[in-house]
């Protein structure tokens, strides 16, 4: 992705590009909402391609990070970079401007219930994209149907299963052809059946098109099945306490609280 610029300044002048040209890198982020921080000194990275779920227990700063990670979260200190371009200090134009290039699939899927399902998808098109309103809808199905709810574009949300307005949700935040898509927690309310097929629409997704993403979770069987690495938090650390594939992190880890999280068991 080629960084934002405004046509009456330089890019460096917008936010400084990262030495390291990767979908994502934090350095050193400090992230909260008062007086004491939830996550202290965070830094990961993250690969073109690549699924990496954040993980850990409740209240442990996950969907903190999720908002520091998009912009909606400015950090106390550190630095965030997406795509080589530095958002943790841009402004408002900037940020908006970068947030066209991601896709976020909110929980629950955030979608606008007095719209149909093709409305809802063209929203961020007709936003940004100079585009006809036929070139739009031609868009907008192809979307659906990449997330299998082609035939179901004049329908409402509530007309519709949890699991399909989660996916309608995923094919909204597609809609531009994002190089990154981040998820907050997209398995929250589904039944384990419409959960694993979720889980294969998302590894459909990045085999299909190379998207590098980034999912909010604490669903076991959905981490063991779609994530090439996690990022596990902890709350009483307020930072990471392990990264790995969820196989080494459960067969390997010397930390109770990592080796319990897999395998299941209550704390002591």
């Amino acid at each position: 992705m080629e960084p934002v610029v405004s046509q009456n300044q330089p890019a460096m002048e917008q936010a400084p590009a990262s030495p390291e040209v990767k979908p994502i890198v934090v350095k050193g982020i400090t992230l909260g909402y008062g007086r004491e921080p939830i996550l202290k000194d965070v830094s990961l990275e993250v690969e073109p391609g690549e699924i990496v779920v954040i993980a850990g227990g409740s209240g442990c700063g996950k969907s903190t990070l999720l908002k520091g990670l998009t912009g909606l979260l400015a950090p106390i200190q550190g630095q965030v970079w997406l795509e080589g371009l530095e958002v943790s200090s841009a402004d408002e134009k900037v940020l908006s401007q970068v947030r066209r290039k991601i896709g976020v699939a909110f929980q629950g899927g955030a979608l606008f219930g007095s719209m149909t399902l093709a409305e809802n998808v063209d929203l961020p098109l007709a936003d940004t994209a100079r585009l006809s309103k036929a070139a739009r809808q031609v868009l907008v199905r192809l979307k659906l149907a990449v997330v299998d709810l082609d035939g179901y574009e004049d329908y409402l949300p509530s007309e519709i299963s949890g699991g399909m307005q989660k996916r309608a949700g995923l094919a909204r935040a597609m809609a531009l052809d994002p190089t990154i898509l981040f998820f907050d927690e997209p398995s929250a309310g589904l039944d384990p059946i419409t959960s694993a097929e979720l889980d294969q629409t998302i590894l459909k997704l990045n085999n299909a098109l190379g998207t590098t993403m980034v999912v909010v979770t604490h669903e076991l069987d959905s981490i063991y099945t779609i994530a090439h690495r996690v990022i596990m938090l902890d709350k009483s650390e307020k930072g990471i306490i392990a990264v790995g594939s969820p196989e080494e992190l459960r067969d390997k880890s010397s930390d109770p609280r990592v080796t319990n999280f897999f395998h299941r068991k209550p704390r002591n």
